[in-house]
């Protein structure tokens, strides 16, 4: 089957990991895959005119019902679709895009959320289409470069320390963007880097909203302990996650945070902001610790620092969990056996 896969491909990020993923699961089932970037597409109807070309697609798969389902809407050939936090703790707040989520429900074959809380608030807002919407979480693969030098990774985002191994780096891994809202932490941040110099915060992630970007940047730049690295790639973002001293996630809102499950597969500490994509695979205390407030963030990487054991125990217990519940095999499988559905 000859197969178009729209999805939201800004460099490095989070969607763009997600959606080259599935295509391979969808490739090696034997099927030939195009995964094209949906801001490509101004409407529905250049969507249609690609699908009908010579040789014609045969179907379609979507990652977010609203930036990339909307545009199939006028297509010819049956279509699945994957829904992006963002469709969920974002766009069904606006009315107008609810009514094009729900449409693309309707005509779809089949839809996948990340989590069971996911596909229980998909049911709520949208018009109830709870037998074709599937729970598949995120496979994950972690692989970190062997060619990687910490201390002029560091070195690269301006972090000076005489002994770099003594230094608790904190990775905060995000596209610049204001859903991801990495300046939530700053402030208290820096007043407790003032207190102990040791504990330092990166902010490393895709420049993904030009205008925020330069904001995030004035402020990382006159703010003490804060530091902003440039993107890097996925084998490198692993390395650095290897040797930091734990992983945040200050987002306003996440379907399912990539980063916090491969923290957890590289036997990294997760400290989360407690929202409810977080919550979905952090469990306080056991897998990784979660947060409400700045004040509560330092108060529970203080704890993080001070008791090994709090330490050990979410560093084994967030590793197993990602073996049980995130695994590429049961991934693919859900996904080729989904596929079926659009023959």
């Amino acid at each position: 089957m000859k197969l178009l896969f729209l999805a939201c491909l800004s460099p490095k990020s989070g969607n763009c990991t997600t959606a080259e993923r599935i295509r391979s699961h969808i490739e090696s089932a034997g099927h030939t895959c195009e995964l094209r970037d949906a801001s490509e597409f101004q409407s529905s109807a250049e969507v249609a005119n690609l699908v009908a070309q010579n040789p014609p697609f045969e179907g379609a798969v979507a990652i977010h019902l609203f930036k990339a389902g909307r545009l199939l809407l006028d297509i010819q050939v049956p279509f699945g679709v994957i829904f992006g936090g963002t469709d969920i703790n974002e766009d069904v707040k606006v009315e107008q895009k609810r009514v094009v989520m729900e449409q693309v429900l309707l005509k779809a074959r089949f839809a996948v959320a990340f989590t069971e809380k996911l596909k229980e608030e998909a049911e709520v807002f949208l018009l109830s289409q709870s037998s074709k919407i599937y729970v598949q979480p995120q496979g994950i693969k972690t692989e970190a470069t062997e060619k990687f030098c910490w201390t002029e990774f560091l070195k690269s985002t301006g972090v000076r320390s005489e002994d770099v191994d003594e230094l608790h780096v904190f990775l905060l891994i995000c596209g610049l963007r204001r859903v991801k809202d990495p300046l939530y932490l700053v402030e208290v941040f820096s007043e407790w880097h003032c207190e102990d110099p040791l504990n330092v915060l990166v902010i490393i992630g895709p420049k993904i909203d030009p205008v925020f970007t330069v904001e995030v940047e004035a402020v990382a730049k006159r703010t003490a302990g804060v530091f902003l690295a440039q993107e890097r790639s996925q084998q490198e973002l692993h390395a650095a996650m290897k040797r930091c001293f734990a992983v945040v996630n200050s987002s306003v809102s996440e379907g399912m945070s990539a980063a916090i499950l491969e923290a957890m597969d590289l036997g990294v500490p997760v400290v989360a902001r407690d929202i409810p994509g977080n919550a979905a695979v952090v469990q306080h205390e056991v897998t990784g610790l979660l947060y409400s407030s700045p004040q509560e963030f330092v108060h529970q990487s203080q704890r993080l620092l001070s008791d090994r054991e709090l330490r050990e125990r979410v560093v084994r217990n967030g590793k197993l969990y990602v073996e049980e519940n995130h695994g590429l095999k049961q991934e693919e499988e859900t996904y080729q056996r989904l596929l079926e559905t659009l023959y």
